[in-house]
């Protein structure tokens, strides 16, 4: 019986995953990157400012590393139950942590909704009905949107 309980969010998870990663295929290299991009990233200890993410692509230097960051962590974001079942308590947190630090980095024009992913897919940890009942899939769609319009 637990097993099957498990399976169905599992199966959705496995879904989420791969749609999400057939969405971001290689983005297009943008141009060179505003000068203000180009200072080197913080340390992952630092703590995020506002004006991290004010340049174009957030905290990121260019649309490549925006594109490939969001989509790992929007994809890792549906797998965090899995990660608890079967890791470390510590990977977990490094998950949770790396989920975090990139719905800082985003950019603007998907920070709230990155960071809404990023607070349903934690929630999931402890309430797998965020995955059955819809909500991460909710979460999810306007990322996914986010990555086909500018990283395709």
């Amino acid at each position: 019986m637990i097993l099957k309980n498990v399976a169905r969010p599992l199966t959705a998870v496995a879904l989420l995953a791969a749609s999400a990663l057939t969405a971001c295929s290689a983005p297009e290299a943008a141009g060179p990157a505003p000068a203000s991009a180009t200072a080197s990233a913080a340390p992952a200890s630092a703590t995020a400012s506002s004006s991290e993410s004010s340049g174009p692509w957030g905290g990121f230097a260019t649309a490549v590393e925006a594109c490939t960051t969001i989509s790992e962590q929007a994809t890792g974001s549906t797998l965090l139950p899995l990660s608890a079942a079967q890791g470390t308590a510590a990977e977990l947190e490094q998950a949770k942590a790396e989920l975090t630090r990139t719905a800082e980095r985003a950019p603007d024009s998907i920070k709230a909704d990155f960071t809404t992913l990023s607070q349903v897919a934690i929630a999931g940890i402890k309430d797998q009905t965020v995955f059955s009942s819809g909500k991460i899939q909710d979460a999810m769609a306007p990322v996914q949107t986010w990555i086909a319009a500018n990283c395709g």
